[in-house]
């Protein structure tokens, strides 16, 4: 469930552009979907907080910059800010991750999944670099949609080829991970 509601901001702004752009007029529909991400941020946000006593710091960091883009794309009347908004966040991850190198004794990625499998120190590396160009790359990537295709095509690759491309690193970073796992022997398994 908390998986398909990190979804819902996304889920948000697709039908909102949708049946605006269905029923009202085309022209705002990038606008009235802007809203309607906005809102529901600010709602995953203050959700998690009341439920879980707990913010995640990548959902504050999203309502952050989906209120300062966001905001700018309503007030100004200009989509370019949303959709920059999307290279933004992609080029801060990569950019966290690769900081993570220099700063503290473990990467990101090795905080995030140490306790759950156990691989070489050189291989957490990797596959946190991998992560940071992933990020870099979907954000130049989103560029070039955005700057080469429609307001209709742009919204479609963010919401399905952003995902799907994600989705498909996951597996491939899966399949690495797969072959690199070792297998700490316990006590008990004597």
């Amino acid at each position: 469930m908390k998986f398909l509601f990190d979804f819902f901001p996304l889920i948000s702004f697709y039908a909102v552009y949708q049946i605006y752009k269905a029923y009202f007029d085309s022209e705002d529909a990038i606008f009235a979907a802007t809203g309607a991400i906005i809102v529901a941020t600010i709602i995953q946000l203050a959700y998690n907080w009341i439920r879980h006593n707990k913010i995640e710091k990548m959902h504050v960091i999203t309502v952050v910059l989906v209120t300062i883009f966001g905001g700018a794309t309503i007030l100004l009347h200009d989509p370019i800010y949303i959709k920059w908004k999307v290279s933004v966040v992609n080029w801060l991850f990569g950019l966290a991750f690769l900081s993570s190198h220099f700063i503290g004794e473990k990467t990101i990625v090795e905080r995030m999944m140490s306790s759950a499998i156990t691989v070489p120190k050189n291989i957490w590396g990797r596959l946190n670099s991998s992560w940071a160009l992933f990020f870099i790359g979907m954000g130049f990537l989103n560029v070039y949609v955005f700057r080469n295709f429609d307001e209709e095509t742009w919204v479609g690759f963010k919401v399905y080829g952003l995902l799907g491309l994600t989705f498909l690193f996951v597996v491939i970073q899966g399949v690495f991970l797969s072959r690199h796992i070792t297998n700490e022997e316990t006590p008990d398994e004597e």
